[in-house]
């Protein structure tokens, strides 16, 4: 049983953890290039934990120029087994206002100008992301939210959309009849990517605005953005205090086999695999490889 070890992805206001010991940030390299930023190593109530800014500190780099792979890569080569995706988003539900955090439990992926896979030609795999979220990471973020009194909704649709402009009103009341619940442009394909990785991983959205569908909100602008952000920044700290012990005992194997996605994904005769790709891949896919 590999020792549990907690990554987070902090998004937009969450550029540090508070209450660490043993804190230091190091650099990381990784096959596909620099992740956003240095990562942040240290303990929290005794718990391992992995942080990494994902726009990099002082939010430097839009979502479509985000370095997913090295991102995803980065926490893996670190150590972490478990991987807690903070993300600000949109909604487009008239029950879910500005201030709610959604368990998120499902994407759409709208994205067309990103690298999507640690494989390519030389090793090729297909994984399922039928369930892309671990229900055990969300249950222990439901429990944590729940003990700290935040607005919570567990289960949701989050629509990843390219950016880094906001919908226009027709998009956005497409998105609306499709069932989405929230809207975002960050974790696609971060979570593909962390089922590749054999990572169990879950999202935390936390709600910034009403997209522009709402009668009330006739456009989104940085300057509302940024102030939720700041109130939601310190909700999620909190989160991830709370959370972080709950995940201290870690399961021999994931309940929904995150750990293994692996097992039935490649296809590629061993034979005719690309030996330079599987040096690339040790890390990602050294279990099955």
């Amino acid at each position: 049983m590999s020792e549990p070890v907690l990554g987070i992805i902090g998004g937009s206001g969450v550029y540090d953890i508070d209450g660490l010991t043993d804190r230091a940030w190091r650099k990381v390299a990784t096959p596909y290039g620099a992740p956003s930023d240095e990562l942040l190593f240290g303990k929290l109530d005794g718990q391992k934990l992995v942080f990494l800014p994902r726009h990099g500190r002082g939010h430097r780099i839009p979502p479509s120029e985000l370095n997913y792979r090295a991102n995803v890569h980065a926490l893996k080569q670190s150590g972490v087994t478990d991987v807690v995706s903070i993300s600000a988003v949109g909604s487009l539900r008239e029950d879910l206002p500005p201030g709610t955090f959604v368990i998120v439990d499902q994407f759409i992926d709208r994205t067309f100008a990103r690298v999507k896979s640690f494989f390519e030609t030389g090793l090729v795999a297909h994984v399922s992301c039928a369930n892309p979220v671990c229900a055990r990471l969300g249950d222990a973020l439901e429990q944590a939210a729940k003990a700290l009194a935040l607005p919570v909704k567990r289960g949701g649709t989050y629509l990843v959309m390219e950016g880094p402009q906001f919908s226009t009103k027709a998009e956005s009341q497409l998105y609306r009849t499709w069932g989405c619940d929230v809207i975002g442009m960050t974790n696609m394909p971060e979570a593909k990517l962390a089922r590749e990785a054999e990572l169990c991983y879950a999202t935390v959205a936390m709600v910034t605005d009403f997209d522009c569908w709402h009668p009330g909100h006739d456009s989104v602008t940085v300057d509302q953005v940024i102030k939720v952000l700041v109130a939601n920044a310190d909700n999620a700290r909190a989160l991830v205090k709370g959370v972080a012990p709950l995940l201290r005992h870690r399961p021999a194997a994931c309940p929904m086999g995150c750990d293994h996605a692996l097992d039935h994904a490649l296809i590629t005769a061993p034979e005719v695999r690309d030996q330079a790709l599987l040096a690339k891949l040790k890390v990602v896919a050294g279990r099955v490889l």
